[in-house]
């Protein structure tokens, strides 16, 4: 599948910046993180080999998916600009990523910090993931 317009360039920056949120954003809250998801740094470790890989791999390619999507989408809206993609990706954010994790979690009987702590990741990936594309533009 194509989009035509879309700068594939932008599309890498946006994930990789994403994925750079990530690292910061779980590095600074792994504490109160842990406590969410009922485990400790002890168990986490656990995982060896692929198994700790996997979630990584998984994560850049989501990421991936998700600025692709996105460009798509802004590029169909006809505003690639950095105030489009931030307003888009707000607009995704609420619309579908934090109403469809809100779901998951209250039926999954998480703690409601797992959904801040989580929600509030993905709603920055989404804005520095519009950011960009809009300043890329197509």
């Amino acid at each position: 599948m194509t989009f035509s317009g879309v700068n594939y360039m932008a599309v890498i920056i946006a994930a990789l910046a994403g994925f750079g949120l990530g690292a910061v954003w779980y590095t600074v809250l792994s504490k109160p993180w842990l406590h969410a998801i009922g485990k400790t740094p002890a168990e986490l470790k656990q995982n060896a080999g692929p198994a700790k890989v996997v979630p990584f791999v998984i994560s850049i390619v989501a990421l991936l998916i998700m600025a692709w999507m996105l460009a798509g989408l802004m590029g169909h809206l006809g505003d690639v600009t950095v105030r489009g993609g931030v307003i888009s990706g707000a607009f995704v954010w609420l619309g579908f990523v934090i109403t469809t994790m809100g779901v998951n979690h209250a039926f999954g009987g998480a703690k409601p910090m797992l959904t801040l702590i989580d929600g509030g990741y993905w709603l920055g990936v989404l804005l520095i993931q519009g950011a960009v594309i809009g300043a890329f533009g197509v």
